[in-house]
């Protein structure tokens, strides 16, 4: 009897993890699944370790067939959510790769695959390259040429080479105008309708990917897993936006605002307590004036917030140097000034209001409409900002 009681919690000290039963998650092959369409189904493709895990689960070989019908386990371990933090529930202590458990379990709830919210009393999934895989490939970027993969930046615009860390103590709060239920404003070019939301989330995703380039911390308020940077000139209008941590985006305006106040105020106490001290908000749109009426770039900031004043007019500076050098007159009409709108007021770190251009102008819609100058729009206000401080 006295053994008992030992070989018990040996065998228990198998299944469970800090008193979390984990499996194996598995999943039925589909008619004309192979392995990469399987493991893409559940963003897994990109990274070799997950492969490797699965050949390895399935006692399988490099270009094996699936057989239709047949259970395979993918490399997804499944705990049951302790209702605390995603650390405590998996037995970590890196929050980045926590944030990146959670990003990919809001990802594959979105997705459908999983049935119900971690957070709500469902599963919570973690995959095999962020946390078998997530130290080791760390610790390759720091020795040799620093790249990150941030899969909102879409395929082609993934992989971020990292050129500096001088922005390392700065976090970016980037928030496109409208999604989900709400394009903003409308337009048409060449027959195509053209919607604010998308233009605005194309030139926020390449803004972050410039920023991140040079190691800020940018957090995007409205996210899209299905739309990331696109070379398109028409990018179709669609509702697939969701706020940071996919929630979904109200309906009301007003209630649409609040969220999205709080969300920033909330990530603004998270970067704070973790000793960052530098905080901006960029608030990016696209207006909506007569077809007639062109305009160029306006900056907004709150009258009470000299930073904010302070960053608008430095952003404005840039853009004023920009169009001296490339547009033929040398011509800017682009403003800075004081807006009482709710974002610039209801959020803690100071912030700015873009206007990119006139959706109904046809002079404006290219500002928008060609992806070279959506990336154009992106690394001005990259070059503006990338020297702010409080």
């Amino acid at each position: 009897m006295r053994y008992l009681l030992p070989l018990l919690l040996m065998f228990c000290g198998l299944n469970i993890h800090y008193g979390n039963v984990v499996t194996q998650y598995q999943t039925v092959a589909k008619n004309g699944d192979g392995i990469i369409t399987l493991l893409q189904r559940y963003g897994l493709h990109t990274e070799k370790c997950n492969y490797d895990e699965f050949y390895a689960l399935n006692n399988l070989y490099h270009e094996s067939p699936l057989i239709k019908g047949r259970n395979y386990k993918l490399p997804i371990k499944v705990y049951n959510y302790d209702g605390k933090s995603i650390r405590t529930t998996v037995g970590i202590d890196n929050w980045d790769q926590a944030v990146a458990i959670q990003r990919y379990n809001d990802n594959q709830h979105s997705r459908g695959n999983l049935k119900e919210d971690y957070r709500k009393g469902g599963e919570l999934w973690v995959p095999h390259h962020l946390y078998n895989c997530y130290h080791h490939e760390a610790t390759a970027v720091a020795a040799s040429v620093k790249t990150l993969n941030f899969p909102l930046f879409g395929e082609n615009y993934a992989e971020v080479l990292i050129k500096s860390n001088r922005l390392q103590d700065k976090v970016f709060y980037l928030k496109s105008g409208h999604g989900g239920p709400d394009p903003g404003a409308m337009g048409t070019y060449n027959g195509n309708t053209i919607c604010e939301d998308e233009y605005a989330y194309d030139v926020t995703l390449r803004l972050a990917r410039y920023l991140k380039s040079h190691g800020a911390t940018v957090l995007l308020i409205v996210e899209d897993p299905y739309d990331g940077i696109r070379d398109d000139q028409i990018l179709l209008c669609d509702n697939t936006e969701r706020h940071y941590g996919r929630r979904r985006i109200p309906i009301n305006q007003l209630s649409r605002l609040t969220e999205r106040a709080n969300i920033i105020n909330q990530l603004y106490r998270e970067q704070r307590n973790r000793g960052k001290k530098d905080h901006l908000v960029v608030s990016i749109h696209i207006d909506s004036r007569g077809n007639h009426q062109q305009q160029d770039v306006f900056f907004y900031y709150y009258n009470r917030s000299n930073t904010g004043r302070k960053v608008a007019k430095n952003l404005h500076s840039t853009f004023n140097e920009k169009y001296r050098i490339h547009r033929k007159d040398g011509s800017y009409s682009g403003t800075v000034s004081a807006r009482n709108l709710y974002i610039l007021r209801k959020t803690t770190p100071p912030a700015v209001f873009v206007e990119l251009a006139n959706i109904q102008n046809p002079i404006d819609q290219k500002r928008i409409i060609l992806p070279s100058n959506r990336d154009i729009l992106a690394k001005w206000m990259f070059e503006g900002l990338s020297g702010f401080a409080p």
